[in-house]
């Protein structure tokens, strides 16, 4: 019981305690705030992936798409790949599967009267078979969460065309076509986009839509004032054009859409680069009718079937060396490893403050077992054994770090939970974006708080609190009565 009352009573006496018990507490905080921002990037970055990919991607680099063949020579559509695919080993844990075709191409269109040409991934999708497969409704601006979305031009649209066409024939008169951003090439052996010959009495062709990135069709920039000013350079009922290649010499085609919704991932990445585009219409474009070149399929239980279902998938195309399958952390698997490999590194490097915290924990002990002499002698006089003494500096330099740690976990969790506030103050006190939204796209700093990770970070540093009083306790435990006592 006298180890417990020496040791509150030193904790409440002793003033040099409190530098050891700010040292550790501004080690696991600084350790629990960083992990906790970490994780949120490394989380949100890992939704965006696993939506834009879903769990298993099949995919080809043949230009033209699969050549899966059948018994009988025949090449396989798209739809009775599918049929396959869910009649194999793999299909009763298979929630569902869609085509897609995914391509590079350049978007064209005007922009105060100037054209912008943008290098794209251009990807033609089913709407709502991608939607099954999750990750795509959720991110859209004007159809988000929809569990039908398509490419149908909305009747604000349809008027916002009208009235291009119309602001267009005020300016120049009735009689003059309206302009249209004429395509990158003019090789007149190019794939042009299918036309309906209207004076033969067939209808009109539909005015295609497509869905754009975000950043695409928004322009960002600081005006006089230093402020951050989004400008839509597409809207709704915009018209595009789209060159890609296609045809089995991989020739330049070019289709004109028109701006449906916008994709906002807010990943820049993404958001500046992909183009979603109805995929019969690209079929059409590129030559590719009845053909794809992935599918996107989603598990009803990925992290229980994705082995199983990549094993028997594989079975399925063992005579299609072209073809790849993998999951979605299998596709992104560098980029998942640089952020683990990262967060790994900065953990050592900041947990390293803990040890600061170690050795000035070190070096007061060593300071209170010098000043101690007399006092350890009588206790060791009236029969307190070396071990008895050796608990007292232990007991005390656990005690140091579990306060250490209980307050650093307060205040981590704190500034953790408040971090959007205390950013806001500091770039307003500062007058500097400490963190920019036109980097990130994001509304704010993620976080994501681990209660693993901060049991682990606590259990570390009282660790080290009792690692380093060691040296002290043991010292104070082979001092003799009598040296100690000599001279008093």
């Amino acid at each position: 019981m006298y180890k417990l009352l020496l040791c509150v009573r030193y904790l409440q006496t002793r003033y040099l305690a409190f530098i050891c018990i700010v040292s550790v507490m501004l080690g696991v905080a600084t350790l629990i705030v960083v992990n906790a921002v970490m994780s949120g990037f490394s989380t949100k970055l890992k939704d965006r992936l696993h939506g834009v990919l879903s769990d298993v991607v099949i995919d080809t680099d043949r230009p033209d798409g699969f050549e899966v063949r059948d018994d009988k020579g025949n090449s396989l559509t798209p739809d009775q790949i599918i049929d396959r695919i869910m009649k194999s080993g793999a299909g009763p844990q298979i929630e569902a599967v869609t085509p897609t075709i995914e391509a590079f191409a350049i978007l064209q269109f005007r922009y105060r009267g100037t054209v912008i040409a943008k290098p794209v991934r251009l990807i033609g999708i089913d709407p709502e078979g991608r939607t099954q497969v999750g990750g795509f409704s959720e991110y859209l601006v004007r159809q988000k969460d929809a569990p039908r979305p398509s490419f149908e031009l909305t009747p604000d649209a349809l008027q916002r065309h009208a009235w291009n066409v119309e602001q267009f024939r005020r300016e120049n008169g009735p009689n003059v076509p309206a302009p249209k951003v004429q395509p990158l090439v003019a090789d007149p052996n190019a794939i042009p986009e299918p036309k309906m010959e209207i004076d033969r009495g067939i209808e009109q062709p539909k005015l295609h839509g497509v869905i754009v990135g975000y950043t695409i069709a928004h322009f960002r920039y600081k005006d006089e004032s230093g402020n951050l000013v989004e400008e839509a350079a597409l809207k709704e009922g915009d018209d595009v054009i789209i060159t890609t290649a296609g045809g089995q010499e991989l020739k330049p085609v070019w289709g004109s859409f028109y701006v449906t919704d916008y994709l906002k991932t807010e990943m820049s990445e993404y958001d500046q680069s992909f183009v979603y585009v109805p995929l019969e219409q690209l079929q059409r474009i590129r030559g590719m009718m009845g053909r794809a070149t992935a599918f996107q399929i989603k598990l009803k239980n990925y992290d229980r079937d994705k082995e199983s279902v990549g094993k028997e998938l594989r079975g399925v195309f063992k005579n299609s060396p072209e073809v790849r399958i993998a999951t979605w952390e299998e596709h992104q698997g560098p980029l998942l490893a640089a952020i683990d490999v990262e967060r790994g590194i900065l953990n050592l490097l900041l947990f390293m403050i803990v040890g600061v915290a170690g050795f000035s924990i070190l070096a007061i002990f060593t300071m209170i077992v010098s000043e101690k002499y007399r006092d350890i002698g009588i206790m060791k006089s009236l029969g307190a054994s070396s071990w008895g003494v050796m608990q007292i500096f232990l007991g005390y330099g656990l005690l140091l770090g579990t306060v250490g740690c209980a307050l650093g976990t307060g205040l981590g969790l704190w500034i953790t939970r408040n971090i959007n506030d205390i950013e806001k103050k500091l770039t307003a006190w500062t007058g500097t974006s400490l963190f920019p939204r036109d980097v990130y796209y994001f509304k704010e700093i993620p976080t994501n708080i681990d209660p693993a990770t901060v049991v682990l970070v606590n259990v570390g540093a009282v660790v080290i609190a009792a690692v380093f009083s060691l040296l002290p306790a043991w010292r104070a435990a082979r001092l003799q009565p009598v040296r100690a006592l000599r001279f008093e």
